[in-house]
Order: structure tokens, then sequence, then C-alpha cells
């Protein structure tokens, strides 16, 4: 059966906004303490049983609570969904995929068992395999992406996670994010919720060896938390080797009962060889092999990236929030593919976000109105590739990215149990880039390019009962290329005409109740101008093309269930039916790129000492590596299992099987214009049999 079937911105930007607010909410304060108190509306939320709760870590201003985020989240009309980072800590967490793999309507293939990773939802950057486009990361609410909408995976720590937010799509209007796939924040843990110490090791298969160890507490209105964490790993192929240095910190500062401010100082330092792509018989074969050009090229992709930032939130009262967010990035990139890339980026940006949650006519009522806006300067040089060196520059340029954007909404109850929610971004974005090295017999790559889009959403938010919601919205999104897609591949040849846009519509279900939780959601958009990017048949990038049209379609689900003799299944299913629409070249053809079915399931039997039990990775039928649909990768089924436990309620572990029958498989692949039917490298094998084992310790909070 068919899947339609199934389906049918620097330092006055850094201190501005927290000084700003901060000054006003002393003044505010200081004549009456009574506001702090004032009670906001309450929001509907599902009558649970009565639970005694001992030890409880506070609230604070700056980093919700995992119950506080899960009932903003069920206040969206729309797909959303909360990660409690625990929920992952009993097994390997090295990737992003080990984070989010259960995350509903997310799909993240690592590209050979590291950090890079091909990340999507709903078709969101549909083909890249490294440096991220297409969604919002955010790190505690300030933008993880860059000026030009590019982000890198190793930016963010697992493990110096207490949850993750996923809005999926407009859904992500509140966090200022315009594009088709939505946003997913990190929250950092604080001083008030981590443990004062803790500890953690994992080792395992291909030399894989991971720290971390973390300090946290607070004396009197001043709490911090820092994370130091170091991984290394031979990888499962030949040249895939990989070191990670991070970390992590926070300081807050509680500055009076209603206002707070948090400091947050991130340094990451990462080498990545890249062992490149095989055919598929290659892969069939002998997958631990590496590309023969990469290991003569020495290609590999390593940054540092130092990031500052600070998020200060003023409680008013009456229900009232006002919050600031800025922050300043330095990269410097040095990557050795088909030539040399080196880059010096620099990157700042600056949110302000209002909401007020009261009445309107008697009703309730909630209202959000914020800006962004981020700017970046990359000085970019690129050279020849000389066994991994600089050889002969081939090119230089200077390069600037900005993006500002301003959004609102407005939720109206109707009923306590009916909400209508209206919103619209604006949006505006400008892409420079002036040369300073030309090549004898080449002309210049300048351009200045601008882009816009306005982006409306309209939905509904249906309580039918306590733990039972129903919600549909009608959105737009717009997303501009980023620097890299305007620059090409070898060539600084702008091949993007205009920006992405969609509209998209969506109709689901969030429910939970004490033996199950089901999260479901039906969507289709009809996309403009989709930002796909070529390799030729060798894998070189040729640049990135605008499809007229294109539609996106598909279901999301995710489900847990506990069943009799204390077994716990749970299960995140995926339809991806993504095609061209009547296109001059490829007609109805499927986009490549993404497999259209995915299953992530796993059944776990939690004992008085351990849990236990086997999991599997499914993808049935296999990835078109061309838009011409005539090459494709073959289908796989990984099965693991996991045992893990907690000792004398500080020290836990976990030995973590993987890919037990030692599937040969392409995790992801290249995309290409046309195979013409013929096996090519463009093939990136996922890692055999492993097995992996980790320790934690934790003090008290």
């Amino acid at each position: 059966m068919s899947a339609s079937s199934l389906i049918r911105r620097a330092a006055a930007l850094l201190f501005a906004a927290p000084v700003s607010i901060g000054l006003s909410a002393l003044a505010a304060d200081a004549p009456s303490e009574a506001k702090a108190g004032t009670e906001v509306a309450a929001a509907p939320v599902t009558q649970l049983s009565e639970v005694k709760v001992e030890g409880k870590a506070p609230a604070t201003p700056t980093a919700p609570t995992l119950d506080e985020a899960r009932a903003r989240a069920a206040l969206v009309a729309g797909g959303t969904a909360v990660i409690d980072a625990d929920s992952y800590k009993n097994g390997r967490t090295s990737t992003l995929q080990d984070a989010l793999g259960f995350a509903p309507g997310v799909f993240i293939q690592p590209r050979f068992g590291a950090e890079e990773s091909r990340i999507s939802i709903r078709g969101s950057g549909i083909q890249r395999t490294f440096h991220g486009r297409g969604l919002t990361l955010l790190q505690d609410g300030a933008s993880v992406n860059l000026a030009d909408g590019g982000f890198d995976f190793q930016a963010i720590e697992p493990l110096a996670t207490q949850y993750i937010e996923v809005y999926r799509g407009a859904n992500a209007l509140e966090y200022g994010s315009t594009t088709l796939g939505g946003a997913i924040n990190y929250v950092s843990p604080t001083g008030y919720t981590a443990p004062a110490l803790s500890a953690r090791l994992e080792a395992g298969s291909f030399e894989y060896r991971r720290a971390q160890a973390a300090v946290a507490g607070n004396v009197g209105n001043v709490d911090g938390y820092v994370s130091v964490s170091a991984l290394h790993a031979d990888g499962f192929r030949d040249h895939a080797q990989q070191d990670n240095y991070r970390l992590f910190s926070n300081l807050g500062l509680r500055l009076s009962p209603s206002l707070e401010t948090r400091l947050y100082f991130t340094f990451v330092d990462t080498e990545s060889e890249l062992p490149g792509s095989l055919t598929r018989a290659e892969t069939e074969s002998k997958p631990e092999r590496a590309n023969p050009g990469n290991i003569s090229g020495d290609q590999k992709r390593d940054f540092r990236l130092i990031r500052i930032a600070d998020r200060t939130v003023w409680t008013i009262g009456d229900g009232q929030t006002l919050e600031g967010s800025v922050f300043y990035a330095d990269k410097r990139l040095f990557h050795p593919i088909f030539q040399v890339i080196n880059q010096d980026n620099s990157d700042v940006g600056l949110t302000l976000r209002y909401a007020l949650d009261g009445t309107l006519f008697g009703h309730r009522n909630r209202v959000v109105v914020g800006t962004r806006y981020v700017y970046g300067e990359t000085k970019e040089f690129r050279a020849t590739n000389v066994r991994g060196q600089n050889g002969v520059q081939t090119d230089g340029s200077d390069q600037t990215a900005r993006s500002i954007a301003l959004y609102a909404e407005n939720q109206f109850f109707v009923t306590p149990d009916l909400a209508v929610s209206v919103g619209a971004q604006g949006a505006r974005d400008r892409r420079v880039r002036f040369d300073n090295f030309v090549p004898a017999g080449e002309v210049d790559g300048d351009f200045k390019n601008s882009y816009g889009g306005f982006s409306p959403k309209l939905g509904v938010l249906w309580t039918a009962q306590p733990g039972t919601q129903l919600f549909a919205n009608l959105s737009r999104s717009y997303e501009p290329p980023s620097l890299s897609e305007l620059t090409g591949g070898s060539a600084a040849t702008p091949l993007v005409n205009g920006s992405q846009r969609g509209t998209t519509i969506e109709i689901g279900s969030r429910v939970e109740h004490t033996i199950f939780a089901l999260d479901v959601a039906l969507y289709r958009a009809w996309i403009k101008d989709e930002l796909l990017a070529l390799n030729d048949p060798n894998g070189q990038p040729l640049g990135t093309i605008n499809a007229p049209k294109a539609i996106h379609q598909g279901l999301e689900l995710a489900g847990t269930v506990k069943l009799p003799y204390d077994l716990t299944f749970r299960s995140a299913y995926l339809i991806n039916d993504f095609r061209f629409d009547n296109n001059a070249t490829y007609g109805d053809n499927r986009l490549a790129g993404l497999p259209v079915q995915s299953l992530r399931a796993d059944l776990s039997w939690k004992g008085p000492w351990f849990s236990a039990g086997p999991n599997v990775e499914w993808v049935p039928n296999g990835t078109w590596i061309d838009h011409a649909n005539t090459f494709s990768s073959d289908g796989y089924t990984l099965l693991g299992f996991r045992v893990s436990g907690v000792v004398a309620g500080q020290w836990s572990w976990f030995v973590d099987g993987r890919n037990l029958t030692d599937e040969k498989y392409a995790a992801t692949t290249g995309v290409i214009a046309n195979a013409n039917a013929t096996d090519s490298r463009q093939f990136l094998p996922g890692d055999g049999r492993s097995v992996y084992l980790g320790l934690s310790w934790s003090s008290g909070k």
C-alpha cells in the first residue's frame, strides 16, 4: 500500500536586554511586592490522583520545571513533545539520535555513528547530512543556529540537558521559528535541579570512550551548574575517528522575587574524520572501509566554538512575563574535503518576548509577542586539499547574514475546554558575499540578496476530556537559503533563486491516561521553491536549486503502553511521503533523501533491581539516492537489547547492545539528480554489531 493512501545578531546587545529588563523590574518591584504573588489564570490541566513529593527543586523563571514545560506544550494547538533526559540516559548517550530517537515526528540518523546526522521534521532540510538546516535549534530559548540558519550538532551536549522541547512546524511560533520543521529547545540543568556532584563513564565497541563530570549547587539567590565531557571513538569505519571536548555551564542570579538572570558559557572543541560514501555493493560487502579519496585527502571537519549567552526573565505579575535572551558565538572551522574550507564565524543575537495570560471578555486569553534579531559575519578562505592541509588558495570572501523577525500569537478560550489561536510572523533576511580573492580566469561571486516572508497561523485546541486533546491548524512557513547554499559547490555560484515557502495543514491528538499515552498527527504541506541540494555522482556538491512545487505529507505517531507483568512498550513511527508536484523533469517522483517509513520501538521489563528488554529500528524500504528514482538503498531491521539498573539510589549502570545481528546497511545516503540506475558512492554505512557499557554516580541534590 502506498504512503499516499495511508495518509491522503555584539556586546551592546549582550547586555542591553538584561539591564533594561532588570532596571524596569526592580523599579516595579520596589513599591509593591504583591505583584510577584499575583495569581495567573490557571491553565486547563489533566486531573491526576494526589501525589506526595518531598525535596522537590524550586521552580526558576529562567529554567522552568519539566512539569511546567509539559503544561506549556499542552496549550499548543499542534504537534509538540517534551523529552525527559532521564528517558535516554539508561543507555549509550553519544549522538542526538540517542536523545531524540523516540521524539514524535523527528527523523534523525547519524551518518556513520558520529554526531553529524541527517535530521528532519516534516521533510525540513531533507538532504542535509551535516551542518543542519530547516530547524531552529535552541539552548534554553537562545538560538544555536548561526545567522544564516545553519547549526552544528556538536554544539549540544545531550548529557548536560534536563529535558528537550520539540515544537513541530508552525507550532514553534512562540520561539520565533519560521521553518517548515519547527524548533528543538534543549533546557539545561541548574544549581537547583542537578545533583551536587555527578559522574558518568561509557565505553564500548570501536574504541568508544566517553566521560562526563558535573557539579551544581546554590547559595542564597545564586546557583550554578558546570558539566565537562570528553569523547573518543575510532568508529566502526576506517578514517572515522571522533574526538570531542565540551564544557557547558550556567550561573543564575535571583535579583528579586520576580526577576532572574542566567548566564551561559559553552566551549566545544571537536575533531571528526570523514570516511565518506561507498557504493551499495561496497556497503553490503565491506562497510568498514572508507572512501579512498577521503583517506588520501585526509578529509575531516574540525571546529572550535565559544558561545556566551544570557537569559533574563521578569515575572511582572497579573499574568505578565517579559524575557530577553542574548548570545554571542565565535566559531573557527577547518574542513578539508574536495577543497579545504577555512572559516571564522562571529554571530550575535537578541530575542525579546512578552507574554500575558489573563482574561478577555470574561474568558481566558493568552497573548505572546516577540522579536528576534541575529547577525553574523564569516571570513572564508578556500584552498586546494593537499593531504588534508591548505594548498594553493582558490577562493576568499567576506560574508554576512542577518535575520529579523517579529511574531505575535493570541489564544482565546471560547470555553474552558476549547481554544482558538491566531498568530503571524514577519521576517526579513539578508545574505551578502564580497569576494576578496578571484582566481585568474574566473569572475567574482559577489551577491547581495534579500528575502522576506509573512507566515500566518490559525489553530484550534479542544480538551475533549481530562487527558485527551484534539487539535488542528493551518499555517505558512518561510525559509531563506543559507550562505553555504548560495555559494554553491566547488565554485561560488549562486544557484538559489528565492526562499522556500509552504502552506501546511495539520490535525492530531494527544492522549495521556494511566496505562498509555499517544501522540499522533497527520499533516500535508504544499511547498514552493523547495531548497534542494545536489551532488554529482562522485559525491561532490553541485549547489542548491529551488524546486518549483513539492508536496510533503505524513503521519507522526508515538506512544507508550504499560502492559501486565511490569512491561512497558514504546514506539515512534513515521510515514514520510514527500514528492515533486508535476515537476517538468521529475514529474511526481519522490524526493530523495529520506525513507518513506521508519519505526523505532522497545519493550522493557522493570524489576526490583534492574530493567531489561529488546529494541528494534525498522526501515522496511530503501531510500532513493536520486530524484529520478532509479536507484535506492535497501531497507533494514536492527535489533538491540539493553539492561540497566540502579544501586543504592546513587549508582546506575547499563549494558547496551546494538545491531546484534550485524546487519550491513546504509544508515543514510547522498542525493543526486539522476543515478541512471547505476550504483555510485552515495551510501553511508551504519555501525555494525556493538556493545556499550555505562556507569554513573550522583550525590543528592
